[in-house]
């Protein structure tokens, strides 16, 4: 699949089978974040990758509208440092999170970003250090409807490019 195909066929899936992911796919996913380019290249991210279904679902409890978490085969928590260090970071992590979604996409597997509001209580569940944080986590598992992967994208979902750029000036 080009690159520009999976950009324009890419949407969110918030159903997933109950279907484990193959190691080599998720190691794929994670290695397209790893991958992703940041400023200066400083990396500023860790992932938590969770597979265990217990984890899953307290963690879609942490955002009342985190509960594709629940069902998802993997979910990646995406940790970095304070934001208000550097707006950067969250420009990287969002890099991150969208080369994993593209690779995942890629290979049949749908995903979905969770914004993380309760950081508290997402923190007590992963056990990360309380100088990081987490913002998103993004599940990740095979779509319960397998054509959602080659539907064509609805007429109007998108604004047109002539509504949202400007050339040279406003």
């Amino acid at each position: 699949m080009q690159v520009s195909e999976a950009i324009r066929m890419k949407r969110a899936v918030r159903e997933f089978q109950d279907q484990p992911l193959p190691e080599e796919v998720t190691n794929t996913i994670l290695n397209a974040g790893r991958r992703a380019q940041s400023a200066k290249n400083t990396q500023p991210w860790s992932f938590i990758a969770i597979q265990d279904k217990s984890t899953l679902k307290a963690l879609s409890k942490v955002r009342e509208f985190a509960g594709h978490l629940a069902g998802a085969a993997l979910a990646v928590a995406i940790i970095t440092p304070d934001p208000a260090e550097r707006f950067s970071i969250m420009l990287d992590a969002g890099q991150a999170a969208a080369y994993m979604q593209l690779a995942a996409w890629e290979l049949g597997v749908g995903s979905c970003l969770a914004t993380i509001f309760d950081r508290e209580d997402a923190r007590q569940l992963l056990a990360y250090p309380p100088d990081l944080h987490l913002f998103v986590a993004i599940s990740f598992g095979y779509p319960v409807d397998q054509a959602y992967l080659t539907r064509p994208p609805q007429k109007g979902g998108r604004r047109s490019l002539d509504d949202l750029v400007h050339w040279e000036k406003w």
